[in-house]
């Protein structure tokens, strides 16, 4: 009875090394996965049975046994993950917007509003001298239509930002609907693997990367459950839960400027916003905010600077009885601003003949305090001081991310060396099991095959 009880326990040696190696051959064959996790064998032995008539002194235990196949990450650095993931995320979006914004500007450069304002001073100063000529009235509206182009585009661009940050978010929304569902199904197939006894540590890995991702798009927060699935929050509230996924929708104006609000609400509840905080999603919403948002900000310093601009040489202009010499929209004035003059004869130069005073005392307006010039550069410095805020913000914030992303792999990715042992390791175990039913067999082959023979 002992004897072929020892062919049990050489073969649970074998059984528990095969699976070893084939753990570690599931590790090595995902060393490149991006977002696996290494895995292990766990074993425990097997006990004693209990004594009976056919058992005498002292036994071994029955074996080996092989408890299961581990997952080993960690639940600590996973959530870290996702709190820098949607900082990260929130601080990326905000910083590249600033990004663009100033490089809208070309400040400082030959093809910036400055420069423009420079030659259209100058112009003032060249009509000044010579009212009587059409090359410098000429050169003048020359350099006012390009001005005015250059105001028009800067304001357009942020404009097109806009529209795209409008449809940003919309994608983003998607985005969030997709993998939650996605988020759904595998909680399914988890809980369906853990209720049949088998691993799912594959499908824990992809629901870790889904819920990295939430949680880069808004800052999202998992909790797992005993059943295997997890719910992931947004702003407390639940996203997935269970096997059942909430989804996203952007309401709000289409287009800077219009009425309203750009909101992330709940499908399921129209009119409740969903009170996304962190990640993508909620810095391109901030984005869009109607008054406090960069976009919105930026936009009113382009109608502001154009409004100062044509009101104080419109001031000067119609003084002399020549009508304005800017046009525009009050809502929107830098895009709408036009020159009016077309020709010499429209310009107010001064009193008349050779007299150039009300040229001159135009081409002086961007020396004077509060000028078109000290508005423009006010406007610069406080975009660009704003954008190298947000990009330092950005910076720090990678840097968390980075870190922490780096603790996860450190902790969960496959190492090489260790596999390596751990194939050593199984192998000789392997070997040593085989040759304990080698010895086994042989001494059941003289049991059964050679006893009572001797003699004969």
């Amino acid at each position: 009875m002992s004897t072929f009880s020892g062919l049990t326990r050489a073969y649970s040696g074998l059984a528990a090394a095969r699976a070893g190696l084939d753990v570690t051959g599931q590790n090595i064959a995902n060393v490149n996965t991006q977002g696996y996790t290494r895995q292990r064998l766990e074993t425990s032995a097997a006990a004693s049975p209990r004594p009976s008539l056919f058992t005498t002194g002292v036994r071994p235990g029955e074996g080996v046994l092989a408890a299961g196949i581990t997952r080993l990450g960690d639940a600590h650095l996973d959530a870290r993950v996702r709190i820098t993931a949607g900082a990260a995320g929130y601080t990326a979006v905000r910083a590249q917007a600033f990004a663009t914004l100033e490089d809208g500007l070309r400040e400082p450069g030959a093809h910036g509003v400055s420069a423009s304002l420079q030659e259209f001073w100058a112009g003032w100063q060249e009509v000044s001298n010579a009212p009587e000529k059409d090359a410098p009235a000429s050169t003048l509206l020359a350099a006012a239509g390009q001005l005015t182009s250059r105001i028009a585009a800067g304001y357009r661009e942020v404009e097109s930002q806009w529209a795209t940050s409008r449809s940003s978010a919309t994608s983003l929304a998607t985005e969030v609907n997709d993998a939650a569902a996605q988020v759904a199904g595998l909680n399914r197939q988890i809980r369906s693997a853990v209720n049949a006894g088998t691993p799912a540590n594959e499908l824990v890995d992809r629901r870790t990367q889904l819920t990295a991702t939430l949680a880069g798009l808004t800052g999202a927060t998992v909790r797992d459950n005993a059943d295997g699935t997890a719910d992931v929050l947004v702003a407390g509230n639940p996203l997935v839960l269970g096997t059942t996924a909430r989804t996203l929708q952007v309401t709000g104006p289409a287009g800077i400027g219009e009425p309203g609000t750009v909101r992330v609400e709940w499908t399921d509840q129209p009119g409740v916003s969903a009170g996304v905080e962190s990640g993508e999603l909620a810095a391109t919403l901030s984005l869009l905010a109607p008054t406090s948002g960069p976009l919105a900000e930026a936009a009113a310093g382009y109608n502001a600077f154009a409004t100062t601009l044509a009101d104080q040489v419109n001031a000067l202009h119609t003084g002399a009885g020549k009508g304005p010499f800017f046009a525009y929209q009050a809502d929107r004035a830098a895009a709408s601003l036009d020159v009016l003059p077309t020709r010499r004869e429209d310009l107010a130069t001064g009193a008349g003949g050779f007299d150039g005073s009300v040229a001159d005392s135009i081409s002086e307006l961007g020396t004077r305090p509060g000028s078109p010039d000290a508005a423009w550069s006010a406007f610069v410095v406080d975009l660009g001081a704003a954008a190298r805020t947000e990009l330092q913000g950005n910076a720090l914030a990678e840097v968390s991310a980075t870190s922490a992303l780096q603790q996860q792999l450190g902790a969960t990715s496959v190492s090489m060396d260790e596999e390596q042992v751990n194939l050593l390791q199984y192998q000789h175990a392997y070997q040593g099991a085989a040759r304990v039913m080698t010895a086994v067999d042989e001494m059941l082959d003289v049991l059964i095959n050679r006893m009572g023979i001797v003699g004969r």
